[in-house]
């Protein structure tokens, strides 16, 4: 028998349901990067108080999403199993808590002038962040609604659905945007605030789209019947699966945060590098993310039919696949860093060659950057599929604040390497969450495996 013979059908079965994942995950990248850009044409100052103001709102998201995230394994699951009831309890309160959770941090982004002045903003970068923010919080609510949609849908193998009404939404932010920033065709010139009502109409519209195809095209699981009704143990357990999530997505966010500060204290040269080259890595790392959520939905399906020897295959296959994308990334980094660096700098702008030169360094650094990050978070996308997420929390948080942060400030702060330095710290810290994640993924398994032979 081939080599690879066992392994094809689940590759085909990852990248049928990987790749609408993986074209969601870039459209709501886009959206983030037409923002960006439109502001930018419209005023430098609103550009820089949305780019505060958004991470602020985004890091408040990534944590709620974690509940999200959770009803991906568990509908997976609970299909697997033929439990069509566990299916509406655990997606129900996947809502309930992420609703919870949206009105607990609303008023904080609403009335958030004062800590954007304790963190040390100035007068007008904090009131133009707190006019954004004030209406953007109230987007909060049915961005994490669509998190949890998003995943009970890929969790059916509905991934088309998804990755067609995020483009769609990407385009009505555009549109909005034209509209409100600018004062286009009759509209009012917002600027600044009419990009924060383009996101919050974004959000609105994309839970509705998904009410609307959920509830038409899975009657059978009569998802808004009797919304209102606790159910007080699939509350616990989506709680119990999804925090851990959220503090695991916060630690990654936060250590890319704090390498850009690290960045900041090198200069603005190697500010702006380090941003080109975070764009990119970006944009690749959308792919292993897109893996690693089909990854937890074929780990969760093998989980509850308790299939080990499938679990172990489709595991592999998705590690195998990661890796092979993130090989010919390692190729195109490594051959064409200028070219791909020079395409976000102004050829005019008299700091290019500085900064095309730091770039092209720092993309060397993340050929091997993209190597451990797929793999650790296609590790994390398997563990999810196993509902396994406190025991991976702890290993990555460490693995980011106790061994990546400190090396990437000893190389490039302390021993001068600058910012090579900086990212060599967090290949360090990805590399040892990859392993630390797969010593505990096949320990898992292995673990499984004793258990059900028992008699």
């Amino acid at each position: 028998m081939p080599l690879f013979t066992p392994y094809r059908p689940h590759a085909r079965a990852l990248l049928r349901l990987g790749l609408p994942l993986i074209g969601s995950n870039l459209a709501q990248v886009l959206i983030g990067v037409t923002d960006a850009v439109m502001l930018g044409w419209y005023d430098v100052a609103a550009l820089a108080a949305v780019t505060l103001a958004h991470s602020i709102w985004f890091v408040i998201f990534i944590v709620g999403s974690g509940f999200g995230f959770a009803v991906l394994p568990m509908v997976a699951s609970a299909l697997a199993a033929g439990d069509e009831t566990q299916v509406r309890r655990v997606t129900r309160m996947g809502m309930w808590i992420s609703a919870l959770f949206a009105l607990i941090v609303m008023p904080p982004l609403i009335w958030s002038e004062p800590v954007l002045r304790a963190m040390g903003q100035g007068e007008t970068m904090a009131a133009l962040a707190r006019d954004y923010l004030a209406i953007a919080a109230l987007g909060m609510l049915p961005a994490l609604l669509v998190m949890v949609l998003k995943n009970y849908l890929a969790a059916l193998e509905r991934a088309q659905a998804v990755f067609w009404f995020t483009v769609v939404t990407a385009l009505v932010n555009i549109a909005v945007n034209w509209l409100l920033i600018f004062g286009n065709l009759g509209f009012p010139e917002l600027g600044l605030r009419g990009a924060a009502i383009a996101s919050v109409s974004v959000h609105v519209s994309g839970l509705v789209a998904f009410c609307v195809y959920a509830a038409r095209v899975t009657p059978e699981h009569a998802l808004f019947a009797r919304l209102w009704r606790p159910d007080r143990e699939a509350f616990g357990r989506v709680f119990r699966l999804g925090w851990p999530i959220g503090l695991t997505n916060l630690a990654e966010t936060g250590l890319f945060a704090a390498t850009a500060v690290m960045m900041g204290w090198l200069g603005a040269v190697p500010l702006a590098a380090h941003g080109v080259a975070l764009q990119l890595s970006s944009l690749t790392f959308v792919v292993h993310l897109g893996l690693s959520q089909a990854a937890t939905v074929r780990a969760g399906a093998a989980a509850g039919r308790r299939d080990l020897p499938d679990l172990r295959t489709g595991a592999r296959a998705a590690i195998g696949l990661s890796a092979g994308f993130a090989a010919v990334t390692v190729v195109v980094y490594l051959g064409l860093p200028e070219l791909l660096v020079g395409l976000f700098v102004d050829p005019d702008d008299p700091a290019r060659p500085q900064i095309v030169a730091v770039g092209a360094a720092l993309m060397r650094v993340a050929a091997l950057f993209q190597l451990v990050d797929g793999l650790q978070v296609v590790t994390l996308g398997l563990l999810r599929g196993l509902q396994d997420t406190r025991a991976p929390m702890v290993y990555a948080g460490l693995a980011y604040w106790a061994v990546g942060f400190p090396a990437g400030y000893v190389l490039g702060i302390t021993l001068g390497f600058g910012g090579v330095g900086v990212w060599m710290g967090l290949v360090v810290g990805l590399g040892l969450a990859a392993a630390s994640l797969l010593w505990r993924f096949w320990g898992e398994v292995r673990r499984r495996e004793a258990a059900f032979a028992e008699p």
